[in-house]
């Protein structure tokens, strides 16, 4: 019989490698996607405003979802590609070119809905600053 301690440490470790094997996955992805490496740009600009602009704090929490939703599915999208082109390879088949358009159609799609949040969110703010800017000079 297996002791609990040596369970729980086995559990443990499971659970380790699983978190070491996803973060190799953001990794991958980030070396490899050059979409991966422009979200993740976007995101520390978009970051760096909502601290300039001071944010609410229920706008942040849309705008860390939608950053969430767009690298997810960025993640996806190249995990769909890599399993599309392990299978494939080099032939073409029409349902290959589907899979991986839809799934880059998903991350478009994600990425322009954020792109309308953070406009509907960030436009007020901006707003505001302009008309500071005009009241003072005027």
């Amino acid at each position: 019989m297996v002791s609990l301690d040596k369970k729980n440490n086995r559990t443990k470790r499971a659970l380790f490698s699983s978190f070491k094997d996803a973060f190799s996955g953001v990794k991958f992805t980030f070396k490899n996607e050059r979409n991966f490496r422009i979200h993740t740009v976007v995101t520390v600009l978009v970051v760096t405003a909502g601290f300039v602009l001071k944010i609410s704090l229920f706008e942040w929490i849309i705008i860390v979802l939608c950053i969430g939703l767009v690298l997810a599915m960025e993640l996806v999208n190249t995990a769909i590609e890599q399993t599309v082109d392990l299978i494939v390879g080099e032939s073409f088949h029409e349902l290959a070119r589907n899979a991986k358009d839809a799934a880059a159609g998903a991350v478009v799609l994600s990425a322009g809905i954020s792109v309308i949040i953070g406009l509907i969110i960030f436009l007020p703010y901006v707003w505001d600053l302009f008309m500071k800017l005009i009241e003072s000079i005027i």
